[in-house]
């Protein structure tokens, strides 16, 4: 297995009184398995959502991650306009060239951008694994949901694979 991070439209745009708590927990998270891929030189890919309506746009501050999140430089860095990272994007070209056969796909939002990326990287032949707690939502039904239809990993799992 070699895989790569994907943190996916942990975006401020998004950060509100609805998916704070659910952002603030997938960050802590993700700054743990950050340093897993890093020392091993995996990619590490941050995908943010352009969306003009909702305040996402390049320029702007809702465009940024949360302030728990720092991308690190020479990490790869993707903007997407759909759900599925994949559509209309570099994504897939990145993970061919690294070599990738799997994604540990963790961000926000669970049932949209989520489960369309899931679903995209399946149908690239990828195995795609979302991170326990890695993934934000301001439903934890729809959380909790989703992470019953799909592969998951813990933290302390990801620890041993990747070490």
């Amino acid at each position: 297995m070699r895989p790569a991070l994907m943190i996916i439209d942990l975006q401020k745009a998004y950060y509100d009184a609805e998916t704070k708590e659910s952002m603030n927990k997938a960050a802590g998270v993700i700054n743990e398995a950050i340093p897993l891929f890093r020392k091993k030189k995996l990619p590490v890919i941050w995908v943010q959502h352009i969306d003009v309506q909702d305040g996402s746009k390049p320029g702007k501050e809702g465009f940024e991650f949360i302030d728990q999140l720092t991308p690190g430089p020479g990490e790869y860095r993707i903007q997407k306009r759909y759900r599925n990272t994949f559509n209309k994007t570099k994504c897939l070209d990145i993970l061919k060239k690294e070599k990738i056969d799997s994604v540990i796909i963790t961000g926000y939002c669970a049932e949209y951008c989520i489960q369309g990326t899931a679903v995209g990287a399946l149908d690239h032949d990828l195995v795609p694994i979302l991170l326990r707690d890695g993934i934000a939502s301001g439903d934890r039904k729809r959380k909790r949901f989703i992470e019953d239809i799909n592969e998951l990993i813990s933290l302390k799992a990801l620890k041993q694979v990747i070490e």
